[in-house]
């Protein structure tokens, strides 16, 4: 019986550490230095950087339609970032994501009670408007859509990176 019990407990366990290594990645923190070294581990793939905010209307339309272009092209990074002025929104934040199909991206949020700091870094001429979308191609060409982006302008920028070599 104790044989059985015990059996019964570590099965349990390994079940209970096999769901939680599958869950999806949390939250980063986006603060100082973080835009170049995205920029530095995405190096040579093709990345989509994606600005949003819980708070932003259009970005709520907007998520599930990346959710579903990240599905449809798993060759693309996707990077997104909760660049909301907001503080403490972490579990609405993370909650969107889920929802929004984006909850393995490579997801970030802003964590620096100097917004505006962050901003500078990635765009010195950034105000703060979201959403806002950067596409990086594998060369490191960088372009920017302001507003939200439509999904037939991601599929053309996608068209345009061509196969590795």
């Amino acid at each position: 019986m104790k044989r059985a019990m015990l059996g019964l407990a570590i099965a349990g366990l390994l079940a209970l550490t096999a769901s939680s290594t599958a869950a999806p990645p949390s939250l980063k923190p986006f603060e100082r230095g973080s835009w170049r070294e995205v920029l530095r581990s995405h190096a040579g793939r093709p990345t989509l950087i994606h600005f949003w905010g819980v708070t932003c209307g259009p970005c709520k339309i907007e998520l599930p339609q990346l959710g579903k272009f990240m599905a449809d092209h798993p060759e693309i990074d996707v990077v997104t970032v909760s660049a909301d002025l907001v503080p403490n929104l972490d579990a609405a934040t993370q909650a969107m994501l889920d929802k929004a199909g984006l909850a393995a991206a490579e997801n970030f949020i802003f964590n620096d009670g100097y917004a505006e700091r962050l901003r500078f870094e990635i765009d010195p001429s950034w105000q703060g408007e979201i959403p806002r979308t950067i596409l990086v191609s594998r060369d490191g060409a960088m372009s920017t859509i302001e507003g939200s982006a439509e999904i037939s302008d991601l599929d053309k920028w996608w068209s345009e990176q061509g196969r590795p070599q």
